[in-house]
């Protein structure tokens, strides 16, 4: 049958293999080198643009499989279309729609419902939901969906309906990205289920290509060479790196900003000095988020919103957003082996990403110490 999908052993044992390698990455980094986990894991790093570039890719040949698929049956091919869109939004999401590219502000509604601060619709739902949400995808396209194909009954069924299932062989894919997921077992672990989900979309997708392009006559479906999945998985995270490379110098440099910034970090630095704001060690908060979950309303009234009166916008000084419309930011490391108890507040600075450590302003970042560190 023309939908089902197949793969051979070999190329499901190298799928579940990068899969894997990439969770013994996640470990081996956390444990290994924290600072660089850290750094790994932010925006506009590595592993995000990896995510992006996975349902791009996973999107562009959802569309190619549905055209082949109207070609050969002049039929709507309404669940490849389906997957093309849902891959596409998931990657738009994952870049803020090019929020931080651009560094446009966001309308008020997500500066004010969306933790974040930030152009997307996935935070703005209550964080439960959005974890129930992602689970019933993970099991309901990756594991439910190939296990009905199975079926007699309901096979033939989703076959006329014109469903297309991951093969068989991804199951262990999405099965532990559902369990990385569930278990949670590092910081930031929702980032490597992202990208682990990119490629179980990804894969799937490619499969659909090759199989309508080669098609035998007897309608039994070719099967891809084993190193059509390096080649893609090379190709996700090469265009991860090289995009990480081109936006890490992106910087709108205008000299009024880092004037701007530097006197409203001056003006921030002295509220939290002042003793009327809540510190709390291990702390690191977008400062909205800050004032909003430990109700710490006097900011809004500090030194650093009395700058209105100094040509401050007061929509930045009520979001507390920098002159490049990101988020203000405080940090308040505890005292460990890799350093003294150290408190910032600090911007992303002209590029939009994060350079700082737990314990250090670092490169483009721009950042007034509270409590420096003293080594």
């Amino acid at each position: 049958m023309r939908n089902r999908l197949y793969t051979s052993v070999s190329g499901a044992v190298i799928v579940n293999a990068l899969v894997f390698l990439i969770i013994a990455c996640a470990f081996a980094l956390s444990h290994l080198d924290a600072d660089r986990y850290y750094r790994t894991v932010q925006e506009d790093e590595l592993l995000e643009w990896a995510t992006f570039w996975a349902f791009v890719l996973a999107a562009s040949l959802s569309i190619q499989a549905a055209l082949l698929e109207w070609r050969d049956r002049q039929a709507l091919p309404w669940f490849l279309s389906g997957i093309a869109v849902f891959c596409l939004f998931v990657a738009l999401e994952e870049i803020s729609w090019g929020q931080r590219i651009f560094g446009y502000r966001p309308p008020v509604y997500f500066l004010d419902q969306n933790y974040q601060q930030e152009f997307n619709l996935h935070n703005v739902v209550e964080t439960r939901l959005r974890k129930l949400a992602l689970q019933a995808v993970i099991l309901g396209y990756g594991v439910f969906l190939p296990l009905l194909q199975l079926a007699p009954k309901v096979g033939p069924l989703l076959d006329r309906l014109r469903v297309v299932a991951p093969p068989l062989g991804l199951v262990p894919v999405f099965l532990a990205a559902y369990a990385l997921y569930t278990w949670y077992p590092l910081r930031h672990t929702g980032e490597w289920v992202e990208l682990i989900l990119g490629l179980g979309f990804l894969f799937p997708a490619l499969l659909a290509v090759f199989n309508y392009r080669t098609t035998s006559d007897a309608g039994e479906s070719g099967k891809p060479p084993a190193r059509i999945y390096l080649i893609s998985a090379t190709a996700v995270i090469s265009l991860g790196f090289l995009t990480t490379v081109a936006t890490r110098h992106q910087a709108q440099t205008h000299p009024g900003n880092v004037t701007a910034v530097r006197a409203e970090l001056r003006a921030l630095g002295t509220d939290f000095r002042s003793g009327k704001l809540r510190q709390r060690c291990d702390l690191h908060k977008r400062l909205y988020t800050f004032v909003r979950q430990y109700g710490q309303d006097y900011l809004f009234d500090g030194a650093f919103s009395n700058l209105v009166a100094q040509g401050l916008p007061q929509e930045r000084a009520d979001f507390f957003l920098d002159p490049w419309n990101s988020p203000y930011w405080v940090r308040d490391s505890c005292a460990s082996r890799s350093g003294p108890r150290t408190t910032f507040v600090y911007s992303l600075g002209p590029n939009r990403r994060r350079d700082s450590t737990r314990y250090e302003i670092l490169d483009d970042d721009i950042g007034e110490y509270i409590r420096p560190a003293r080594r």
